[in-house]
């Protein structure tokens, strides 16, 4: 009867012990997954920027070209599809300035913004041809996350200037 008692009682506890075990892998399963999730959100943070730097460089090359800028992620002929799952490409131009958008659709990731701005090329090659147009760029990072569409870059006193609220990026 002693014999049985304790073998009724190390199953018990081996029930126990399982128990434990399976409440711990759950708990860790739970806070990893969590941890994957978040970073799924975030994206690679290289991709945006490396997508709206090669928009600047197209631009320029587009401006070389056609002696205008490009209205549109397409006509750019980057291939850059214009919506990924976690952000939204676009561009908007004028006659003298294209700004590049890559914009994040979670409030936790970085949106970026080019400037390509046609100016006088004696402004920045003082051996320029007088009437020679050439296309600067600018890429600027948001200052702080979010789905919000960054403020433009400008082109004053021969210098870009990031936007309000955004900060210079190397492209």
């Amino acid at each position: 009867m002693s014999q049985q008692k304790f073998q009724l009682s190390s199953l018990s506890l081996y029930r126990y012990e399982c128990l434990l075990f399976l409440m711990y892998v759950g708990v860790i399963g739970v806070l990893a997954s969590h941890s994957f999730i978040n970073e799924e959100i975030q994206e690679i943070p290289s991709g945006p920027k490396q997508y709206v730097s090669s928009m600047n460089r197209e631009q320029k090359a587009y401006f070389a070209q056609k002696d205008t800028l490009a209205n549109s992620v397409e006509a750019l002929g980057t291939g850059i599809q214009t919506e990924t799952p976690n952000y939204k490409y676009s561009v908007r131009a004028t006659k003298q300035a294209a700004f590049n958008y890559g914009v994040s659709k979670h409030p936790k990731s970085t949106s970026y913004v080019g400037g390509v701005f046609v100016v006088a090329a004696k402004e920045v090659e003082p051996n320029a041809a007088k009437h020679e147009l050439k296309a600067i760029a600018i890429l600027c990072k948001a200052d702080s996350p979010g789905s919000i569409q960054p403020a433009e870059p400008t082109y004053q006193n021969g210098k870009t200037v990031c936007g309000k609220g955004t900060t210079a990026v190397t492209e």
